[in-house]
């Protein structure tokens, strides 16, 4: 006993070391000085007492604590790895993510508040001093543990941050961007910063805010990078984008610059790249993609064969062609579905071919896919484009039977189709059974309501308390709104609040487009003002807004029967230029104007520039010449002119004839007995028939009187 206590150094506890571990500790080093420390003590204190009874107790002591501290040193480990779990989840929390990209504040010192250690547990209580030291090291290991943990979590954090702080920089470089820079100069410095995550995270928020040129230039840059960051994720948002904003040349290029790897060889963006060319208008560009893809053997899916089929409509392309197209996609293992029938039932509907499509729906429909409102809305719209009204009732009835809830769309359809029937009783109780059913009416409802009244003279004022209406239910007008309402103005001919309509239009940012000119335009033709008439041309022009075969008709008019016959050459010359060519209703126009203004005289000249232009006149040109003449007596054109109009077969119709044939019957008969006067007149003179005049008394008149007084009063005896 003496040689072990001899044998056994003296600790003082006062100088025990404290120990610190790394991101990666080892528990077993730590908790092995422990176990060599707790050894040393119970040896002390078994010298300085007596080891006579508790000898065997003292040795088999150390081998039961290291049991139960290798069973704690497997506890934290696995506490640590759960710890660690938890702390990725975190990174991936967007609420965690919220309050860390918030200003940190410092949190209150642990005042009145009780700590509890972590992980307690029962120990070997084998003297007095020995727990203490224990539980000290205990607290002070796991207080280090904990300190470690918070500091890796910062850390991650921090780096969390540091990305999100990453993608904003880039695009508020995007957004402040100078007039003559563009956005690949400023992402040097950025290089190896981010990753794939990062760039589709840019394009995405710059898409949203619609800076397309900037995500062109970040689509760059991404391709330089080595390793290149442009993935089939980043073409899938950018093309349909890029489409929607107008830029198919630049997606095109894109597409054709693709890298020649598996990755960007997929159905996904072959769909984005034809989507894009689709809501661009290059039709031949989204058929040159799906060639390419057949080429590349990719086997399409239901997405690609309703773009290709929306395609083909929109060529012009028949409902034959369609079909012989959805046969080879069924061939190629496209199933029938709602996106891909839906497109063909639409080119059949376009087409007028509704009985075919009313056969397709019923084959879908046998193969368990149910129609849905869409379904509906196509096949109501085709009927309701054709006039035949009564039949899409019967659709409408049909979806509610089947429990189908109608949409906007759906009572859009038919308020547009009654509305161009002018009924707006109909249109206004379609408009209430909306309200009734909980489907709010949009802006095209009232619209359809505005159209409805608008279309007859005496109902404008209805069709501008059904504006306030609208706007009173806080829905915001658009041009077509502002232009169905002048049009209502100018039937009702009130073009003053035509332009008061057009000035607010203009006010609240509304842009106008060429129907709304148009509307203006006739109104301001109905009320003849050449002058407003010629202020809006010129607007036009300024704004660079071209105009259409019905804005060339209104001008032309309303120019030429004010008398301004050289303004209404000059939008003659400048329509030309556009190519809208004048037609034989434009010599019309010019022919009654000429007549009215009393420069008939010019007629002739204008049917020679007919002939020049390879115009043949009609019946309507004729019957304007013939009036034009007979309204100055003038018989001899006149009777020509209707000659001329017999010899080319272009009588008007019936009705219309047998007036104008009226008035030239009652002219020919005066003219006829004239001239038969004359002739007689000429024969008697040249016979000798005629009586020869004495030279008259010159009391004649005076006694032609008194014999007609005397007469007078002998009848009155």
């Amino acid at each position: 006993m003496d040689l072990l206590s001899q044998s056994l150094p003296i600790f003082s506890f006062s100088t025990t070391k404290k120990y610190s571990y790394g991101v990666s500790p080892k528990p077993c080093l730590l908790f092995g000085g422990h176990q060599r420390l707790k050894l040393l003590c119970l040896c002390s204190n078994s010298v300085s007492s007596s080891f006579s009874s508790s000898l065997s107790s003292s040795i088999f002591l150390p081998f039961l604590e290291e049991e139960e501290e290798k069973e704690e040193i497997e506890r934290s480990f696995l506490e640590n790895e759960r710890e660690k779990e938890q702390i990725e989840e975190l990174f991936d929390d967007p609420l965690y993510k919220f309050f860390k990209s918030r200003t940190s504040t410092q949190d209150p010192p642990n005042e009145s508040k009780l700590s509890l250690q972590r992980n307690r547990r029962t120990s070997w209580r084998l003297a007095r001093g020995i727990d203490t030291v224990e539980e000290s090291e205990e607290g002070s290991c796991f207080k280090a543990n904990r300190e470690e943990i918070e500091q890796k979590v910062e850390v991650s954090v921090d780096e969390s941050c540091q990305v999100v702080g990453v993608v904003e920089e880039i695009v508020g470089i995007a957004r402040n961007l100078d007039e003559n820079s563009t956005l690949g100069e400023h992402l040097g410095k950025y290089e190896g910063k981010v990753g794939e995550k990062e760039c589709i995270e840019v394009l995405g928020l710059m898409i949203g805010e619609g800076m397309m040129m900037s995500c062109l230039y970040m689509y760059e840059w991404m391709g330089l990078q080595e390793p290149s960051l442009v993935t089939s994720r980043a073409c899938t948002m950018l093309f349909p984008a890029l489409g929607k904003a107008g830029l198919g040349a630049k997606l095109m290029i894109l597409w054709k610059n693709l890298p020649n790897t598996w990755e960007f060889k997929d159905v996904h963006v072959y769909n984005a790249a034809m989507s894009g060319l689709l809501s661009g208008g290059r039709y031949n560009d989204a058929m040159e993609v799906y060639e390419a893809m057949e080429s590349n053997n990719i086997l399409p899916d239901r997405v690609t064969g309703s773009v290709i089929i929306t395609v083909m409509r929109k060529q012009g392309r028949s409902a034959k062609d369609v079909w012989d197209f959805f046969e080879r996609m069924n061939r190629k293992g496209v199933k029938w579905s709602l996106e891909v029938v839906g497109a063909v039932i639409k080119s059949f509907c376009d087409e007028g071919l509704l009985k075919q499509a009313l056969i397709i729906q019923g084959e879908m429909e046998k193969k368990g896919i149910s129609s849905n409102t869409v379904i509906y809305n196509i096949l109501m719209d085709g009927y309701c484009k054709t006039n035949q009204l009564e039949e899409a009732e019967a659709l409408f009835v049909e979806m509610n039977n089947k429990k189908l809830s109608p949409s906007s769309a759906t009572y859009n359809i038919l308020m547009d189709a009654y509305s161009k029937r002018m009924q707006p009783d109909i249109v206004e109780r379609l408009l209430q059974e909306m309200l009734d059913s909980a489907i709010k009416p949009n802006v095209k409802s009232y619209t359809s309501l505005i159209s409805a009244y608008g279309k007859q003279k005496n109902l404008s004022d209805l069709a501008a308390d059904a504006f306030l209406r609208m706007k009173k239910a806080g829905i915001r007008p658009t041009s077509h709104s502002y232009t169905a309402l002048i049009h209502a103005y100018s039937i009702g001919e009130w073009h003053e609040k035509a332009y008061k309509a057009f000035e607010n239009m203009q006010r609240e940012g509304i842009k106008p487009t060429i129907e709304t000119y148009t509307a203006l335009l006739d109104a301001f033709r109905r009320a003849g003002d050449a002058e407003t008439l010629m202020k809006l041309w010129k607007a036009m022009i300024r704004e660079k807004i071209k105009g259409t075969r019905v804005t060339f008709t209104i001008l032309l008019d309303g120019l030429a029967k004010q008398g301004c016959y050289v303004e209404a050459r000059d939008v003659i010359f400048e329509f030309g230029k556009i190519g809208y060519q004048p037609t034989v209703m434009t010599y019309n126009m010019l022919i009654n104007a000429y007549g009215r203004g009393g420069q008939e005289l010019k007629i002739p000249q204008l049917v020679n520039e007919m002939e020049a232009l390879n115009l043949k006149p009609d019946s309507i040109t004729y019957s304007t010449i013939i009036y034009a003449f007979v309204r100055v007596r003038d018989f001899k054109r006149a009777f020509y002119y209707h000659k001329q109009m017999v010899k080319n077969k272009q009588v008007p119709d019936p009705e219309s004839y047998r007036k104008l044939r009226g008035i030239l019957d009652a002219k020919a008969a005066i003219k006829n007995k004239r001239d038969k006067k004359a002739i007689l007149g000429l024969v008697n003179s040249t016979m000798g028939l005629t009586k020869k005049k004495g030279k008259k008394d010159e009391f004649w008149k005076n006694k032609k009187k008194h014999g007609v007084y005397n007469n007078s009063a002998k009848t009155g005896r």
